[in-house]
């Protein structure tokens, strides 16, 4: 029985505007970070939550390079 790789959630080092998290969540969810990163700007605008969820995971979530 062959085991699938457990799926990380990380900042990507390759694929980032201002820190890599839009990009390591594309990545986890199997999107286009650009979808990620329109989406975040839209609900922020409305809610603002994401600026603070951003800034949270921009110290929580270890930076990996996406390429390995």
């Amino acid at each position: 029985m062959t085991q699938t790789p457990a799926k990380e959630l990380f900042r990507t080092s390759d694929d980032k505007v201002i820190a890599g998290v839009c990009g390591g969540l594309a990545q986890y969810f199997n999107l286009d970070p650009g979808i990620v990163r329109i989406a975040t700007v839209v609900i922020s605008l409305f809610t603002g939550v994401p600026v603070i969820a951003y800034l949270v995971a921009m110290f929580v979530l270890p930076e990996r390079n996406s390429l390995r």
